[in-house]
């Protein structure tokens, strides 16, 4: 079974590739099958479907790169960790945070997303 940081490092990669075929084996090892996705902008389930949803991505924003800017936090099979949405240039698109919540396999069964800091109190 991957480690906890190699699942959300090939999540991450399969945000960032081009390919189909390539972002499906990395969303494989990754991600649940029947695994849910959910953000300010999104709910979708199972592999297919973020599968699409990351064709999506690719789709409306041509060359942007997701990077982890965190490690990932994990205990009792949750997580979190943050991460920047940058444009070609390297311009600063978006950020957020992401929870996630692990199968028995190791695998992304759940990730809710968060964009922008946290309103102050």
């Amino acid at each position: 079974m991957p480690s906890v940081e190699e699942t959300v490092r090939a999540y991450g990669a399969a945000w960032n590739e081009p390919d189909m075929e390539r972002r499906r084996r990395l969303l494989e090892t990754a991600w649940a099958e029947g695994g849910v996705y959910t953000d300010p902008t999104a709910h979708v389930e199972g592999r297919a479907a973020l599968l699409t949803h990351i064709a999506g991505f690719h789709a409306q924003m041509p060359g942007a790169r997701l990077a982890l800017t965190s490690g990932v936090d994990e205990h009792h099979g949750r997580l979190r960790f943050t991460w920047v949405m940058r444009a070609v240039d390297g311009a600063t698109i978006a950020e957020g945070i992401d929870f996630g919540v692990l199968d028995a396999d190791g695998r992304l069964a759940r990730i809710t997303g968060f964009f922008g800091p946290l309103s102050p109190a």
